[in-house]
């Protein structure tokens, strides 16, 4: 698998990235894991537009799937070939109704389906896309949120989407070769146990489930991803790295 990171902000877009949206690719497949704030722009140096095979999206919050929007526009009024096929979109119930209350003040419920399949994901899922191997489950956080797992040819990619501290992200990250894991909070400093990590934690969440590597996203402009990564580094034994846009990764 290839990983390539398109925004890796946290809340909002900072002065370096868009917000959070990641490309894992395999034996020509193009999987989508959300798609923040400013990501479409952004992922247009990694692959067409109309390339994307499929589309995952954590949970609702903007910073996660707001350029779903713009996407819909790129979709459905493209000048050449005329508007494109439904591609899957797997989010949250109620993804489509949310998407098309953004887009539009008066949305039909159904006003984005025809460039997009809407499935909603459920807590201990599997689904095959492609070549890849997804397993979801729920982690904790104010809305309905997804942690995912993907596999390919024995190799193992978890993403934590936004959670607190829960058991099921490190079941999720369980043995992974590279762990994209949030880090938005500072050890020390904000505590709110079922909104955000912080460095340490994510650490220590890399730790319990062995992962191989670990990459800190979702670092929000207020946040000093330094003292993160230091703090990450304090509890992992294991490769840390803070994720940054266009980084590559092949697992």
């Amino acid at each position: 698998m290839k990983l390539t990171v398109v925004g890796c902000s946290g809340s909002f877009p900072s002065a370096d990235s868009a917000c959070s949206s990641y490309l894992i690719e395999a034996e020509g497949y193009r999987l989508l894991l959300d798609l923040g704030n400013g990501a479409l722009g952004e992922l247009q140096k990694y692959t067409g537009l109309y390339d994307i095979d499929a589309i995952a999206i954590s949970h609702l919050h903007p910073d996660h799937c707001i350029d779903m929007c713009a996407y819909f526009v790129a979709r459905y009024y493209r000048y050449e070939g005329g508007r494109c096929e439904p591609i899957p979109v797997y989010g949250p119930e109620n993804t489509e109704r949310r998407l098309t209350t953004a887009y539009d003040d008066t949305p039909s419920e159904k006003s984005m389906s025809e460039v997009f399949d809407f499935r909603s994901l459920s807590a201990g899922g599997t689904y095959q896309l492609g070549p890849l191997t997804v397993r979801t489950d729920r982690v904790t956080h104010p809305v309905e949120t997804y942690g995912f797992r993907i596999e390919h040819r024995g190799r193992a990619l978890c993403y934590s989407g936004d959670t607190g501290e829960c058991g099921n992200l490190t079941e999720l990250a369980r043995d992974a070769d590279l762990f994209l894991c949030e880090a938005s909070f500072t050890h020390g400093k904000e505590d709110i146990g079922e909104l955000h990590l912080n460095g340490r934690q994510a650490g220590e969440c890399a730790r319990r489930a062995g992962a191989g590597q670990l990459v800190l996203t979702h670092i929000p402009p207020w946040t000093d991803p330094l003292t993160n990564l230091r703090d990450a580094r304090e509890v992992f034994e294991g490769p840390v790295e803070l994720a940054r846009p266009g980084a590559v990764y092949r697992i």
